[in-house]
C-alpha cells in the first residue's frame, strides 16, 4: 500500500565508515534551491527520426540528438537509450529515473514509431534536466559521445563512477539532514502526489480527444468540400420539367470552386490537431512521466533498500540465535569462531543497508521537492492550450469570414445566405 509508514532503521554506522562521519555543515543541503524556469534552461534537447531502410523494409529506426547545451548532434538507436537507461538506474537508484517507452509492439506502425520519438524526446529532456543527472558524466557522454560504440563507453563510465551512494558526500551523513518527521511528510507528499497523478492522467485523456476531435473535423471538412466539388462537377442535363423554372444549373456550377476554401479550412483544423497535441498533450504527457518516475521510486525504495535490510536483520538474528545456542551446547572452537566472523560480516551488511536506507530517504525527500518545483508547468500547459484555442479559432474564423460574403456572392442573399454583420 502506498500510504504504509516506512521502517525506521536499526542499527548505527559500520565500524569501517565511522572515521568517514564528520559534523554536518549548517549548509541546508536537503532543500533544492531550484525554480522550474532555471530547470527548463539546463538544456533542450532535439530528438530526429533518422529511418535507414534496407530495400523495401524498414530495418532499423536512428535518432539525430542535438543537445542545445553541447551545441552538438549524435546519433543513437533505441538499444543505446536502453543502455544509457540502465547504467543511470545503476548510478542513481534512489532518484527520479523516466521509464523508456517499450522496445516494439506487435503493430508497430508509424504510430508507434512517432509515439516512441517522442517518449524517448520526454526521457531525454527530463534527463538532462535534472538537477543531479544533468552535471553527470554518464549524461554528457550520451549526449556528446561521437565514438563508433557508445554502449560500452557508457558501460565503462559507469564502473568507474559507481553508484551516487559510494560518491555522493553526504552519502553517510544522509540521517543528520533528515527532519524527525520525515515518515510522515513522506507519507503525506506520496499522497498528495498520487491525487495530481490521477488528475493530471485525466486532463491527458481529454485534451488527447479534443486533439483527435480536431484532426476529424479537418477530414470532415475536407470531404464536405469534395463533395460538394463533386456535386458542382455533375454535368448530367436537367429535364425539360425541371430546366425552365430551376437555377440549379448555375448554382451547380459554382460549387466546385467551394472546395478550396473548405481545403483551407481543413488545413486549419489539421494545424489545430497539431498544436493540441505538441503543445498542450506532450507537456501534460512530460509531467505525467516524471509524476510516474516518482511512483516507481517509492516502489524501488520500498522494495529494494528496505526489503533488502529487513531481509537481512532476519538473518543477522538467525545467526545471533545460532550463536546462543553454541555458548549453551559446547562445539568446536572453530566453528564458534567462524560464527562469530559471519555475524561481524553481517553486522557490517546491516549497517551498511541502514546508511543506504537514510541516504534512499534523503533523495526520496529531494525528489519529492523537485515533483513540486514542476508543478507550476500546470500555468504552461493552460497558457499554450489557451492561446492554440485562440490561435486556431481566429484563423478558422477569418476563412469562415471570407466564405460567407463569397457564398452571396455566388448564390444571392435571398437564397438563405446572410450577409455578413
Amino acid at each position: 500500500m502506498d500510504s504504509e509508514p516506512l521502517p525506521k532503521p536499526h542499527l548505527g554506522e559500520p565500524r569501517d565508515l565511522k572515521a568517514l562521519r564528520m559534523q554536518p555543515a549548517q549548509e541546508d543541503v536537503l532543500t533544492m534551491s531550484q525554480t522550474l524556469d532555471k530547470l527548463l534552461v539546463r538544456d533542450t534537447v532535439q530528438l530526429e527520426l533518422i529511418p535507414e531502410k534496407k530495400g523495401l523494409f524498414l530495418k532499423h529506426v536512428e535518432y539525430q540528438v542535438t543537445s542545445q547545451r553541447y551545441k552538438i548532434s549524435v546519433y543513437r538507436r533505441y538499444s543505446d537509450f536502453d543502455v544509457f537507461h540502465e547504467v543511470l538506474l545503476q548510478r542513481f537508484a534512489y532518484r527520479v529515473v523516466p521509464a523508456l517507452p517499450p522496445k516494439r509492439m506487435l503493430k508497430g506502425g508509424r504510430e508507434f514509431i512517432e509515439g516512441r520519438r517522442r517518449a524517448l524526446g520526454r526521457f531525454i529532456n527530463l534527463v538532462a534536466r535534472h538537477p543531479f543527472f544533468s552535471e553527470d558524466e554518464l549524461v554528457r557522454t550520451f549526449l556528446t559521445f561521437s565514438g563508433s560504440d557508445v554502449q560500452t563507453k557508457l558501460r565503462d563510465t559507469s564502473k568507474k563512477t559507481g553508484d551516487e551512494f559510494m560518491t555522493n558526500r553526504l552519502a553517510t551523513q544522509a540521517k543528520e539532514y533528515l527532519p524527525a518527521d520525515i515518515q510522515a511528510q513522506f507519507s503525506a507528499s506520496r499522497e498528495l502526489i498520487r491525487n495530481i497523478h490521477n488528475s493530471f492522467q485525466k486532463l491527458r485523456d481529454r485534451a488527447e480527444k479534443m486533439a483527435e476531435r480536431s484532426k476529424e473535423n479537418a477530414t470532415d471538412l475536407l470531404m464536405f468540400g469534395r463533395e460538394l466539388s463533386t456535386l458542382g462537377s455533375d454535368a448530367s442535363p436537367l429535364p425539360s420539367l425541371a430546366s425552365s423554372q430551376s437555377t440549379w444549373g448555375t448554382l451547380r456550377q459554382s460549387l466546385k470552386s467551394l472546395s478550396v476554401e473548405f481545403a483551407v479550412l481543413s488545413d486549419k483544423a489539421a494545424q489545430q490537431g497539431r498544436r493540441e497535441e505538441d503543445d498542450v498533450v506532450e507537456k501534460l504527457n512530460l509531467f505525467l512521466d516524471l509524476l510516474q518516475s516518482y511512483r516507481d521510486l517509492c516502489e524501488r525504495h520500498e522494495k529494494g533498500v528496505l526489503h533488502e535490510h529487513q531481509r537481512a536483520l532476519h538473518k543477522y538474528g538467525m545467526m545471533k540465535r545460532q550463536m546462543m545456542s553454541a555458548t549453551v551446547q559446547p562445539k568446536e572452537q572453530a566453528s564458534v569462531e567462524q560464527l562469530e566472523s559471519r555475524i561481524v560480516q553481517q553486522e557490517n551488511a546491516i549497517q551498511t543497508m541502514e546508511l543506504r536506507n537514510y541516504f534512499s530517504l534523503f533523495c526520496l525527500h529531494q525528489e519529492t521537492q523537485l515533483i513540486f518545483i514542476y508543478l507550476p508547468i500546470t500555468s504552461h500547459i493552460l497558457g499554450a492550450f489557451v492561446n492554440s484555442q485562440v490561435q486556431g479559432h481566429r484563423e478558422m474564423g477569418a476563412v469562415w469570414n471570407e466564405l460567407q460574403p463569397k457564398l452571396g456572392c455566388l448564390f444571392g442573399v435571398n437564397n438563405g445566405v446572410r450577409p455578413p454583420a
